[in-house]
């Protein structure tokens, strides 16, 4: 289901997560993680957090439930398709206008957040984001993107 470095990654961020280091991912290890992050959560969303796993979260529950997630990744087309409305030509739309739109509307991003997902994006140097090559980052990640070039 993942690759070898796939895995590897997931481990580190289980690792990172378990505060206590007892093997098992629990409320006050997600409460420690996010405050680390700067992001208070209620009781609320760490017991639905914790509820998303049958049982213990301990590592292979832990990249169960990351393949489960997975599964669910849109298709680059469908993240083509939602780009598209931002292409101003020849498969490139402009970064600020894009941050624009994902702090502005629907599910409105964080600037910090926009910032993050738009440090990985593919850039002309001249602030236009190559559509098609952040959707195969987007769906496949930019070692496989990077590894058919």
């Amino acid at each position: 289901m993942f690759t070898q470095h796939q895995v590897q990654e997931f481990k580190e961020a289980f690792q990172m997560i378990d505060q206590d280091k007892d093997g098992f991912i629990s409320k006050n290890d997600i409460r420690a993680t996010f405050d680390a992050l700067g992001r208070i959560c209620t009781d609320a969303e760490l017991e639905s957090m914790i509820k998303e796993a049958p049982g213990p979260i301990n590592f292979t529950m832990f990249l169960t439930i990351f393949g489960d997630r997975t599964q669910g990744t849109d298709e680059e087309e469908v993240i083509l398709n939602a780009f598209a409305q931002y292409d101003e030509g020849n498969g490139l739309c402009n970064e600020d206008t894009l941050k624009h739109a994902l702090v502005t509307w629907g599910e409105k991003f964080s600037t910090q957040e926009c910032d993050t997902i738009l440090a990985e994006a593919p850039t002309d140097g001249k602030g236009n984001i190559d559509i098609k090559k952040f959707a195969q980052i987007l769906t496949k990640g930019e070692d496989e993107e990077g590894a058919g070039a």
